[in-house]
C-alpha cells in the first residue's frame, strides 16, 4: 500500500489521542501518587523559612521621623522609629516613651549622633554611634529603658563618662565605650550612676558590653547613702555579666558604694589593676563568681567591714 501524507497525519492523530487517554487514566493517577510520595510538599519549617525571608526583606521601621522632635509628635507605643534626617551634628534627645508592654524603639541603623539623652520610660535605643560626644556620651533617666548595640568613642568635656544611668529596670547590653580620658581632673568612667539630684537605680542589667581603653573605672555605682548622695531610698539589684573591662588608671575596675545585692559574674578584666572589684559603704549581699582576671591583678575583691554581710564569692584580698 502506498503511504500518503493523509495516512501519516491520521497515524499521528491516533497516537496523540492514545497518549492523552493514558495520561488522564488510572495509570496517570498512579504515577502522580508515586511522584508525590517521592517528593513530598515543602515542610512547615521550610515554609516558615520562606515566610521569614520575606519578613526580613520587608522594612522593619514602622515609623519614619526627620528628627527627635518629629518622633515625639508622631511615635506611638510599639513603634520602631527610624530617622530619615541627618542627626550627625546634634545630640539625640528622646522624651517620648511607650508602655511597659509596648516600648518605643528608636533604631539608629549605625547613624552618627553627638550623644544621646533619654528622659522617658519604656524606651529602647539601639544602633547609634557617637564619636567625640559631650560627656556623658549617653545619659539614661527613666524606668524600663534599654540601650543596646551603641558605640561611644572619646567622650569630651564634663567628667568624661561614656554612659550614665538612673532609674529602675534598666538594661545596658552589647554596647562599646572606648577611649575615655582622665585629663583635666576628670574621672572618666565607662559607666556611672549616683543618687544625689538623680533617682537611685534598681534592677539594672549590664551585660555583654565592651569598655576599651577606659582611663577610669568600667563602672562606678554610688547609692544615696555613700556620703555624697541625698540619703533618700536605696540603690540595689545589679547584674554585671559577660562584660569586657579594660581600665587603665584606676586602682579597681568596678566600684560599688552603698549598692546592695550586686551580682558580678563571667566578666573579663584585662588590665593589671590593684584589684578588680571594690565593695564599700554597706554594699551588702554581693555575689561574685566566674570572672577572668589579668595575671597582674593582685586580688579579685576588695571589701570593707560594712559590706561583709551576705557576701558570697572568692576570699577578699584587702580593702576596696
Amino acid at each position: 500500500m502506498r503511504i500518503t501524507w493523509k495516512h501519516v497525519v491520521g497515524f499521528l492523530a491516533i497516537s496523540v489521542l492514545a497518549l492523552l487517554i493514558t495520561l488522564t487514566g488510572p495509570w496517570a493517577r498512579a504515577w502522580s501518587t508515586a511522584a508525590d510520595a517521592a517528593s513530598p510538599p515543602a515542610s512547615s519549617a521550610s515554609s516558615a523559612l520562606t515566610a521569614s525571608a520575606r519578613s526580613d526583606a520587608a522594612p522593619r521601621c514602622t515609623r519614619h521621623a526627620t528628627g527627635p522632635a518629629d518622633a515625639a509628635r508622631s511615635a506611638r507605643p510599639g513603634d520602631v522609629v527610624c530617622f530619615d534626617g541627618d542627626l550627625s551634628g546634634r545630640r539625640l534627645v528622646i522624651t517620648k516613651g511607650g508602655t511597659p508592654r509596648h516600648p518605643i524603639v528608636y533604631s539608629g541603623g549605625g547613624d552618627s549622633v553627638k550623644g544621646i539623652t533619654v528622659e522617658a520610660d519604656d524606651v529602647v535605643v539601639e544602633g547609634f554611634r557617637a564619636v567625640r560626644p559631650q560627656a556623658p556620651g549617653v545619659e539614661l533617666t527613666g524606668d524600663r529603658i534599654t540601650l543596646r548595640n551603641t558605640t561611644v568613642i572619646r567622650p569630651k568635656g564634663g567628667d568624661g563618662d561614656g554612659i550614665r544611668f538612673f532609674g529602675d529596670d534598666l538594661t545596658i547590653a552589647h554596647n562599646t565605650v572606648r577611649d575615655t580620658d582622665n585629663s583635666g581632673g576628670r574621672h572618666a568612667d565607662c559607666m556611672q550612676t549616683f543618687a544625689s539630684d538623680t533617682p537611685p537605680s534598681h534592677r539594672v542589667r549590664i551585660e555583654g558590653n565592651r569598655c576599651e581603653q577606659v582611663d577610669n573605672m568600667c563602672l562606678m555605682a554610688e547609692g544615696p547613702n555613700d556620703g555624697e548622695g541625698d540619703g533618700r531610698g536605696t540603690t540595689s539589684d545589679f547584674v554585671i555579666k559577660d562584660n569586657f573591662c579594660e581600665t587603665l588608671r584606676a586602682s579597681q575596675a568596678l566600684m560599688f558604694e552603698d549598692v546592695q545585692n550586686v551580682t558580678v559574674t563571667k566578666n573579663t578584666f584585662t588590665a593589671p589593676t590593684h584589684h578588680a572589684i571594690g565593695l564599700a559603704i554597706h554594699s551588702t549581699g554581693a555575689r561574685v563568681s566566674g570572672n577572668r582576671l589579668h595575671s597582674g591583678i593582685r586580688y579579685e575583691v576588695g571589701i570593707d567591714a560594712s559590706s561583709r554581710p551576705d557576701y558570697e564569692g572568692p576570699e577578699p584580698g584587702g580593702a576596696p
